[in-house]
């Protein structure tokens, strides 16, 4: 399996984020990236495919928010990363407003996710290792991996949020698309629901969506996920949420998994990309499932045991000292 990564991801790293009611040392660190590597072994650097696939997802005016942003900040006088506290949740409206406070409420959907001078060059090399492992798959190759960091599927087309700034499951979806994919299919593992993913595909037939993640009436990100949330208008049927309660161990997730693949057999993708999360895992700081180290290997060997060609996007995993082993146990099982 071919496996991508730029070093750019690294340069993401916001000092502080806003956590139940208090700043705290952010949870999405470089050292995530270099626990993978360590254990995964050597990736390739990708090639720079241009903004092309992230404009086919994400709106014009949010990707320059995201290049500007940080400067904009400064330039009001602010210190620190750039963090976001008014949002417009009533009649929101698309007018313009120079204020970067107003912008920042504008282009996100929480206040746990700051951008700094480096996040759009980050977030940028991410998108790249996206669509180089997708490339990778497109080109004849069974499976490969892109380390995505940031991670992606809380984005949405038009804002950031969970601490992703550009969707890459998304982005590879798409571009899959473009290049002549009929039908692809996109199997959602994080603990945590991706929202993003969910609302850019929601009114599509042609992108099925299914995610396996903890219930949102007790985790974020609250609003999305609920087990009736199917998609609309010609996607209506394209979106499958399977959510979990806590303490959820390796037989239920594998239920609802095989659910997941069932249905998305039904819907016969010619490419399934995978939002894979190790915040699953028992030991993870921020999360309450319970799978184990060993546990990601049978839950791969099932996916890769539909015979899909198949692009794994990292997610989501903040037990830094196990997060090498969850990710390489995942990685054997693909």
């Amino acid at each position: 399996m071919r496996l991508f990564f730029s070093p750019d991801q690294r340069r993401h790293a916001p000092a502080l984020e806003l956590h139940n009611g208090a700043f705290v040392p952010y949870a999405e660190t470089p050292a995530r990236v270099d626990a993978i590597l360590a254990a995964i072994g050597p990736t390739e650097l990708p090639g720079d495919a241009g903004e092309a696939a992230i404009r086919a997802v994400h709106d014009a005016g949010y990707i320059d928010f995201l290049k500007t942003a940080a400067r904009r900040w400064q330039a009001a006088g602010r210190s620190g990363d750039a963090i976001p506290y008014a949002f417009p949740v009533v009649r929101r409206r698309d007018v313009p407003l120079d204020r970067i406070d107003a912008a920042m409420g504008r282009y996100a959907m929480d206040a746990t996710t700051p951008i700094t001078a480096e996040s759009w060059k980050a977030s940028y090399a991410s998108a790249q290792s996206a669509l180089a492992a997708t490339q990778a798959v497109l080109a004849g190759d069974r499976a490969a991996f892109a380390l995505c960091r940031p991670p992606g599927h809380h984005a949405g087309a038009d804002y950031c949020g969970g601490y992703c700034h550009l969707n890459t499951a998304a982005i590879a979806a798409q571009a899959a698309r473009d290049a002549g994919v009929q039908r692809v299919a996109i199997l959602d593992i994080d603990y945590h629901h991706g929202n993003g993913t969910q609302d850019i595909f929601w009114e599509r037939g042609d992108v099925f969506y299914a995610s396996i993640h903890a219930d949102p009436a007790t985790d974020f990100p609250f609003y999305w996920g609920h087990l009736d949330e199917t998609g609309a208008g010609e996607g209506a049927g394209a979106t499958l949420n399977r959510p979990l309660p806590h303490g959820t161990s390796l037989d239920a997730f594998r239920r609802a998994q095989g659910e997941a693949l069932t249905a998305i057999a039904a819907f016969a993708p010619g490419l399934l990309v995978v939002s894979f999360g190790a915040d699953t895992w028992e030991g993870d700081p921020i999360s309450h499932f319970a799978l184990r180290t060993p546990d990601y290997a049978v839950l791969a060997r099932e996916i890769a045991g539909c015979g899909w060609p198949t692009v794994v996007m990292m997610e989501g995993g903040y037990a830094v000292d196990s997060l090498g082993a969850n990710v390489a146990s995942f990685l054997g099982g693909v």
